[in-house]
C-alpha cells in the first residue's frame, strides 16, 4: 500500500514519529498541501490522510488509485464523504483522542477568566508589586468557583469530563444534550438549553457542530446570561454568532469569554471578537496536547491497519 499524508506537521511538527505507520506501506509525508497541488500530490497512493486539508468530490474522482481516505482528526467535513461513498472508498476519523486534553483547556479559560494570572505576573514583572504600596493587588476581580453554576451544552466524552472537572472545584453542573449518551450522570442536572443559559455562571461549550445548530448562540441566547457570566467554546467556531457575542461582550451583556475556536480558522483580522472587551482567544490548540496527539496517531494506525486487513472501524460514509 501506498499511503501519503497530505498535512502532517500539525499532528507531528517533529516530537512523534511516523515509523509504526510507515511500517504499513511506502509512506510520503507533505508538512502542508495547498489545494491546487492535492491531486498532484495524492496521484498513485492507495490511501490519503489529511487533517484539515479539503479532499474535495472533484479531486476524489481524478485518483483512480485512491481506496481509503483517513482523517487525522474527529471532525470530517473537509472531505467528501458522499462522493467517496459513490467510489466505494471509506472514511474514516478519530473519534475520542483528547477528551481530557480539551476539557482541561475550558477550565484553562475559566480560570484565566477568574484569575487571571498571566496578567498580574505580567504586571509584577514590569515592577507593579515591587513599587505597591500594599502587600498584594489585583487588576481584576478574583472569582472563586466553588458553588457556582457550570452550564454544560453538549454532554458526550469531554462535556462528561468537564462536568466531573467542575465537580471537583465543588460546582453546581447543568447541562443540556438533545441525544445525551448519558442519561442520568451523579451530580449532573439535565435540562433545557434556556435554563443552562440563564442559570449558569459560565456556559462551555462542547457540542458538534450540526445541520441545526450553526450560530445558536446569538444575541437572545446571550442576552438571557447574567451580566457576570463568562462564555467558553472548545468545540466548533460556527457554533457561536460572532459579531453578536462581541456586542454582548463590549456592551457588557456578558463578562467576558474563553474560547478556543473561531468561525474562520487562521481568522480574518477584521474578526469583532479579536478586539472584544475581556475576549480571550487561544488558536485552536485544546486538542494538541502531546499525550493526546500520541493517542490519535496511534489511533490512525490502527485505523488504516484495520482497513488494510479488511476490517474497517471508525467510518464515517457507511463504506465497509
Amino acid at each position: 500500500m501506498r499511503i501519503v499524508i497530505l498535512d502532517g506537521y500539525t499532528l507531528n511538527p517533529g516530537d512523534l514519529s511516523w515509523d509504526e505507520l510507515a511500517s504499513l506501506g511506502e509512506l510520503v509525508v507533505y508538512e502542508r498541501t495547498p489545494v491546487e497541488q492535492t491531486v498532484e500530490r495524492a496521484m498513485g497512493f492507495d490511501i490519503l490522510l489529511t487533517n484539515k486539508a479539503p479532499v474535495t468530490g472533484e479531486m476524489i474522482n481524478q485518483l483512480p488509485d485512491l481506496k481509503y481516505i483517513g482523517l487525522l482528526a474527529t471532525g470530517y467535513n473537509v472531505v467528501d464523504v458522499n462522493a467517496a461513498a459513490r467510489r466505494g472508498i471509506p472514511v474514516t476519523n478519530v473519534p475520542e483522542y483528547g477528551t481530557y486534553s480539551v476539557a482541561q483547556m475550558a477550565f484553562s479559560h475559566l480560570l484565566n477568566l477568574c484569575q487571571h494570572a498571566a496578567e498580574h505576573s505580567s504586571a509584577v514583572r514590569q515592577g507593579r508589586w515591587s513599587e505597591s504600596k500594599d502587600f498584594c493587588f489585583w487588576d481584576f476581580p478574583l472569582i472563586e468557583l466553588y458553588g457556582q453554576t457550570l452550564g454544560i451544552v453538549g454532554l458526550g466524552r469531554i462535556g462528561l469530563a468537564a462536568a466531573n472537572m467542575a465537580r471537583s472545584f465543588g460546582m453546581r453542573v447543568l447541562a443540556h444534550d438533545p441525544k445525551p449518551v448519558f442519561t442520568s450522570p451523579e451530580g449532573i442536572i439535565l435540562t433545557d438549553l434556556e435554563t443552562v443559559f440563564r442559570e449558569s455562571d459560565t456556559v462551555s461549550l462542547h457540542c458538534p457542530l450540526t445541520g441545526t445548530n450553526r450560530a445558536f448562540v446569538n444575541a437572545k441566547l446571550l442576552s438571557s446570561m447574567k451580566p457576570t457570566a463568562y462564555l467558553i467554546n472548545t468545540s466548533r467556531g460556527q457554533l457561536i454568532n460572532e459579531a453578536d457575542l462581541a456586542d454582548a461582550l463590549n456592551r457588557g451583556i456578558i463578562a467576558g469569554a474563553g474560547l478556543d475556536v473561531l468561525s474562520v480558522e487562521p481568522p480574518d483580522p477584521a474578526n469583532p471578537l479579536l478586539s472584544a472587551k475581556n475576549c480571550y482567544i487561544t488558536p485552536h490548540i485544546s486538542w494538541a496536547t502531546q499525550a493526546a496527539r500520541r493517542r490519535l496517531m496511534g489511533m490512525v494506525y490502527q485505523n488504516v491497519k484495520a482497513f488494510i486487513d479488511g476490517k474497517s472501524v471508525n467510518v464515517v460514509n457507511g463504506v465497509v
